[in-house]
Formats: structure tokens, C-alpha cells, sequence
């Protein structure tokens, strides 16, 4: 009797498990069942794709340089601090997680477009900053930031605050101690971060080509590529598609020691 109630309440949830398993397998599945792997190399070697991979590298490489200079900083703030307004900072640096991209678009159009916030100060000066390589890397960097400085707030803390006492005991300020002790103790937390950021950042599709356009050679990056080869050749974008997810199976491999533990 026990033994069947045991059977049936792993049916009743195994069931379901399995078909949200199946949700997220079946297409990376199809994806690579639907790809003419002989035509790969060839396909990425293509005029189009090259200066695109190249673009994306670049802004990603820029962005996640952004992220470990301004971040960090943040990212320590946000540690030691307890105060109520470090939860409201915390909670705004979040939203772009949950925005959708291409409201974070017009949001930088708001702020950098000739008319916009900070962009009609730059407008008399002949700085234009919208449908430029600037835009590709401030969009990246705006869905990218907030997965970097989440993951290195939590390694920082968990670095133990006597540490600080002695440091500050031995006379060491805030930007010692952190260059000499906190830094070194949390670099595997920056190094998921920074992985993190990089990924995200090479997938970004809504706020790009909303605040930086298609523009090839200039803000056309990889997954706007694959956008544009939908119509014109698939099995160019399946290509692409491919290399995108081995990146990411890349990455995921780079973090599973930090997730699982």
C-alpha cells in the first residue's frame, strides 16, 4: 500500500517535471537536429558574420571592462552596508532583470537621444551617441551590469568581517583593504560575474536594436545578424544560433562549480 502511494505521488510530479524538462530541451534539440553542420564553418566564415563576431567580441569585451571597474565598487557598498536605502538601491539595480528589453531601449533613448536627459547637453557639442558602437556597448552594459554586481555582492558578503577589523586596526583604509584582501578573497565571485555579464551581454538583442539600430559593421552584432538571416539564408542563423549556444554551454560550464556547490 505504502509502496503504491510512493508510485503514484512520483508519477503525479514526475510527470510534469518531465514535460518542463522537455520545454527547454526540445528546441535546443531541434536547433541542432535542424543544423547542415558541413555548411558551419563556411557559414560563420560568411562577409556578414565576421565583422558582426568581431563587433560582438569587441562591445562585450568593453562592457564587461565597465562592469569590473564601475561594479565592483557598487557591488562593495551594497555588502557592507545594512542601511534601509541600500535595499531600494539593490531593488532599482534589479529592474533591468525584469525589464523588458526593449523598454530599457527607449529608456536609454530617453537619457542619451538628442532630446533626451543627458544627450541634448551632448547634441550642441556634435556628440551623438544613439545608432552608434557607444550605444551597442552603454545597452549591453545596462542588461549586463546588474547579474555582475549581484554575484560579486554575494561572494563579498560572505568574506569575514573581522578582516576588515584588523585592517582597519593596522591603520588600512577602505580602498586598501579592498585591493589587498577583499579583491583577492572573492576574485572566483568576480570571475562568475564577469563570465555572467560577458554572456548576457553577447545575447543582447531588445535594448540594442532599439537604442543602437542594425547597422552592419557599425551596431549590427550577432544576434541582430541572426535576426536579419531568419529571412534571408536560416541556415545562416541557425549557424550562428549554434556558436551563440556553445558559447553559453561555455559559460555554464565556467559557473557550474559555483551554482552546484
Amino acid at each position: 500500500m505504502r509502496y503504491a502511494a510512493r508510485w503514484r505521488s512520483r508519477v503525479t510530479l514526475g510527470v510534469p517535471a518531465a514535460l518542463a524538462l522537455l520545454l527547454l530541451v526540445v528546441p535546443l534539440v531541434a536547433l541542432l537536429l535542424r543544423a547542415d553542420w558541413a555548411r558551419i564553418p563556411s557559414d560563420l566564415a560568411t562577409p556578414t558574420v565576421l565583422p558582426a563576431l568581431r563587433l560582438s567580441l569587441t562591445t562585450t569585451s568593453v562592457t564587461a571592462l565597465l562592469c569590473l571597474l564601475l561594479g565592483t565598487p557598487l557591488a562593495w557598498f551594497l555588502a557592507r552596508s545594512d542601511r534601509r536605502a541600500t535595499s531600494w538601491v539593490r531593488a532599482l539595480l534589479t529592474v533591468p532583470l525584469v525589464l523588458p528589453p526593449v523598454v530599457g531601449g527607449v529608456a536609454l533613448l530617453m537619457t542619451w537621444g538628442r532630446n533626451g536627459l543627458i544627450g541634448q547637453y551632448l547634441t550642441p557639442f556634435g556628440i551623438q551617441i544613439p545608432f552608434t558602437t557607444v550605444a551597442v556597448v552603454l545597452a549591453e552594459t545596462f542588461v549586463a551590469m546588474p547579474y555582475y554586481v549581484l554575484a560579486v555582492e554575494g561572494a563579498m558578503r560572505g568574506l569575514d568581517p573581522r578582516l576588515e577589523s584588523v585592517a582597519r586596526t593596522l591603520g588600512a583604509s577602505d580602498l586598501r583593504y579592498l585591493h589587498t584582501v577583499g579583491i583577492p578573497l572573492v576574485l572566483p565571485g568576480i570571475a562568475s560575474g564577469l563570465a555572467l555579464a560577458w554572456a548576457r551581454a553577447l545575447g543582447e538583442f531588445g535594448a540594442t536594436i532599439t537604442f543602437a539600430g542594425n547597422f552592419q559593421g557599425r551596431t549590427q552584432t550577432l544576434p541582430l545578424l541572426v535576426y536579419v538571416e531568419l529571412e534571408r539564408d536560416p541556415q545562416v542563423a541557425i549557424s550562428i544560433s549554434i556558436m551563440l549556444l556553445a558559447v553559453s554551454v561555455l559559460v555554464l560550464g565556467v559557473l557550474r562549480g559555483r551554482w552546484l556547490r
